[in-house]
């Protein structure tokens, strides 16, 4: 009886330090960003647990309390509406600075600017390769069709199929349209540009930004000082990506990069801002 109730004590302890961070899969930066968060905080003594679903439900989760936190909101425009709708979530700060989305084509495309795609619709098959429904690039590729009256369809799929049809594409030397974001990995394994967008519909270079659940500060005070310290510089970004899309286990790598940048992780465990 004893030996069962330590080991109930015990494991409610555990529970009781059970952070949940949201992920969106085949989302390179913020699945990368979230394994060395995972890790970082399972050194310090927490139970993380990774929730998987598509930004417009982790936002509704955070906000019913049943997920703590999640990394990857980039704001002001992609994500902006969709953040505003909820009142019981707020950010702890911006992880990274001058991210970027848009219309992305390898480097070989003679083409420089989005309203020149009507004239090419034939070299480019009249279509352009999206990622999920539901995200805010697919909705801002789908105002940019309107804008710039563009004879073309967005063929919704995942990240991955995207990638992957963008690699058989410069292996083939084809012409392709992909929607892409930056930081990502493909700009180091592709030679890709994006598309000017004159209409500045998908907006300006953007800011990513962790945002938690109403009540995380109380709760979870250190954790919440977590959020706000947490940052990644261009050169660490690039680092992180390289090593995890080489990765054979992402999970493995992450441990190995927290161990390799221990100094910056530190720096992330500062006193809560008041």
């Amino acid at each position: 009886m004893g030996v069962c109730c330590c080991i109930f004590l015990s494991c409610g302890k555990h529970v009781n330090k059970r952070i949940s961070l949201g992920v969106v899969s085949g989302w390179a930066e913020g699945e990368a960003m979230t394994l060395v968060a995972q890790e970082a905080l399972n050194r310090a003594g927490y139970h993380v647990v990774l929730q998987k679903a598509a930004p417009n439900l982790l936002f509704a989760s955070m906000d019913n309390g049943d997920t703590d936190a999640y990394m990857d909101v980039w704001l002001p425009k992609t994500h902006g509406d969709k953040v505003a709708r909820f009142s019981k979530i707020h950010s702890t700060g911006i992880i990274y600075e001058g991210a970027l989305l848009g219309l992305v084509v390898p480097d070989y495309v003679t083409i420089n600017s989005i309203d020149e795609l009507n004239k090419h619709k034939n070299q480019f098959g009249g279509r352009m390769i999206g990622i999920e429904r539901g995200s805010g690039i697919a909705a801002a590729t789908d105002r940019v069709l309107t804008e710039y009256n563009l004879d073309y369809v967005q063929l919704n799929s995942s990240t991955v199929a995207m990638i992957s049809e963008l690699q058989k594409a410069v292996r083939e030397k084809r012409w392709i349209i992909v929607t892409g974001w930056k930081p990502h990995w493909m700009f180091a394994r592709f030679d890709l540009k994006f598309l000017k967008d004159p209409k500045q519909v998908y907006g300006e270079a953007e800011r990513i930004e962790a945002y938690v659940r109403e009540g995380l500060d109380k709760e979870f005070p250190e954790v919440y000082g977590f959020f706000q310290q947490i940052s990644f510089d261009d050169e660490t970004m690039s680092d992180l990506l390289a090593k995890m899309e080489e990765s054979k286990n992402q999970k493995e790598t992450a441990k190995q990069w927290v161990d390799e940048h221990q100094d910056l992780v530190n720096t992330w465990f500062r006193k809560q801002k008041k």
